[in-house]
């Protein structure tokens, strides 16, 4: 896992204000979201921004979150910007204006963009990319795809979401395939452990090396390329989830070179929710069917036999590609940055503050902009009650006895004045209690 470099200082506002020119019918937006939306916002209520944080609160106000609000929850769910709204309203209004074959023609061609766009963004062809309604369904995908028969094995990580574990393990007990399970270890021991970890794991028979980026857990990060490159020299296929990586960091699969790749649009793009992505390396496609035929599949290579699911929502798909654009013209390498840094921020906070326990490593090439943590004594969907309705900060819970805590996963639309409100106000709690 790299780390950016580029600092916010060179992006153009010149260039940031063309993007936000782009999307010329405001008026189809409800008069109050409208109004909303376009009033000056402050990342944080009385609080100026710093130097440091003065273009990321520009790009703060092209978001409809509330003033007061601070989230920190983009592992989840991402709210999407004034350009992508703006395209998926005026999108479905042209549908709903004129729902004839074509409209629907139109439509289907402004996806096809998103697909080029797609591409571009992860640095494959439009020929190996397949739109998807988010990174469970792409997962499933590859999963009900694959000819897996008794005597092939699967290894998978421990850490992996229930749509890149669950979805193999109910599937072998179907098909009579193994699956082989790498443990994961925290506080993370590095990469060369995971590495060493599934090249023990890895056998002639194994058909499939399946893991995570990062994971949705404390963040942890895996040694993708690495990794890919042992699954090719074994003879296997691999299958990376990107879900915390896509939209965050500044993801080469030309150089990743998996063979299949999953995102979720609603998560770190900023897109509409039932958007996603699956890449299909060209010289994995032969070994995968498709799980649905039906109508209106993509125009261009695996589309073209795996995406005819029937009628889909074009507006949200096209405005997908609005949200490319926005990072695209910010610069993915200062998003990867910018997240990263904040991410640093809160967990040298954190480790700092008495009774804490942070999960997350501290080493940046070892997470992302994933950070988990156990608050002392105090009960985690407690405390995220009292920053939400007293502080009005976002946090996600982690129940169970696994790594248990609250998660926070800072963006491009947070600045450190977010980092620095949320701090004090967890130093708070874990004074007075909850």
């Amino acid at each position: 896992m790299t780390e950016s470099h580029e600092h916010t200082s060179g992006i153009s506002r010149r260039k940031f204000a063309q993007l936000l020119a782009v999307s010329g019918s405001a008026a189809l937006l409800p008069a109050a979201e409208l109004r909303a939306l376009e009033r000056p916002r402050g990342a944080v209520p009385g609080a100026p921004p710093s130097a440091d944080d003065s273009f990321w609160t520009l790009v703060r106000g092209q978001f409809a979150l509330d003033d007061d609000l601070t989230f920190l929850n983009a592992a989840n769910l991402c709210p999407s910007s004034r350009p992508v709204i703006e395209t998926l309203y005026q999108r479905a209004r042209d549908l709903d204006r004129d729902p004839s074959p074509d409209t629907k023609e139109r439509l289907i061609a402004q996806r096809e963009e998103t697909r080029r766009l797609l591409a571009e963004y992860l640095r494959v062809s439009p020929e190996e990319i397949l739109l998807t309604r988010n990174t469970s369904e792409a997962n499933n995908i590859v999963s009900s795809g694959l000819a897996l028969k008794p005597g092939d094995e699967v290894v998978i990580s421990a850490d992996n979401h229930p749509s890149n574990h669950r979805a193999w393990t109910e599937k072998a007990k179907r098909f009579g395939f193994s699956v082989t399970v790498v443990d994961a270890v925290t506080p993370h021991p590095g990469p060369e452990y995971y590495l060493e970890a599934f090249r023990k794991a890895v056998t002639p028979r194994t058909r499939l090396v399946a893991f995570t980026h990062v994971t949705s857990t404390v963040g942890d990060g895996f040694p993708a390329n690495e990794l890919c490159a042992l699954a090719r020299e074994r003879g296997a296929l691999s299958l990376v989830d990107g879900a915390q990586t896509f939209g965050v960091l500044d993801v080469d699969l030309s150089q990743m070179q998996p063979d299949f790749y999953t995102g979720s649009g609603h998560k770190w793009p900023c897109a509409p929710r039932g958007t996603g992505v699956l890449y299909v390396r060209r010289t994995a496609q032969a070994a995968l069917s498709p799980s649905i035929i039906s109508l209106y599949p993509g125009s261009v290579g695996i589309s073209r036999s795996h995406e005819g699911i029937g009628q889909r929502d074009e507006p949200a798909m096209i405005a997908f590609g609005q949200a490319l654009r926005m990072q695209m013209t910010i610069g993915r390498p200062a998003i990867e940055s910018h997240a990263r840094e904040l991410a640093q921020a809160l967990i040298a906070g954190l480790s700092s503050t008495g009774g804490v326990k942070v999960w997350t490593h501290s080493d940046p090439a070892r997470s992302a902009s994933i950070v988990a943590f156990q608050p002392a004594s105090l009960d985690p969907r407690r405390l995220a009650r009292a920053l939400y309705e007293n502080h009005r900060i976002t946090a996600q819970v982690r129940g169970g006895e696994d790594r248990p805590g609250l998660r926070l996963s800072p963006h491009l639309y947070n600045t450190h004045a977010d980092v620095e409100r949320t701090l004090a106000a967890v130093r708070r709690y874990l004074t007075s209690g909850v």
